[in-house]
């Protein structure tokens, strides 16, 4: 949403587990899942930060998947069937 930005702080997974009702391996998973996809950094003693660039690439992020839904949209319409588009993809890529 843009509420944070580079060099912001998260909260520790404890709190933030507390006060989402859910348990706190499940907030470590999601900042590891973040880590890997380059939103933030995660520093042992400092915590979890927002990394600088993330929004760029957040904005990327949005970007894309907006395409990707566009053309599911296009192979549903055209009866193209999941296996078949991933397919497509995958010899796109390569």
């Amino acid at each position: 949403s843009g509420e944070l930005g580079p060099g912001d702080r998260l909260p520790s997974a404890r709190p933030l587990a507390d006060s989402l009702d859910v348990n706190m391996h499940t907030v470590l998973r999601a900042y590891g899942a973040l880590r890997d996809e380059g939103l933030i950094e995660l520093r042992r003693g400092r915590g979890a930060q927002v990394r600088a660039g993330a929004a760029h690439e957040l904005s990327g992020h949005a970007e894309l998947r907006s395409q990707i839904d566009e053309l599911v949209r296009q192979a549903t319409r055209l009866g193209v069937t999941r296996e078949q588009l991933l397919d497509r993809v995958g010899r796109a890529m390569s």
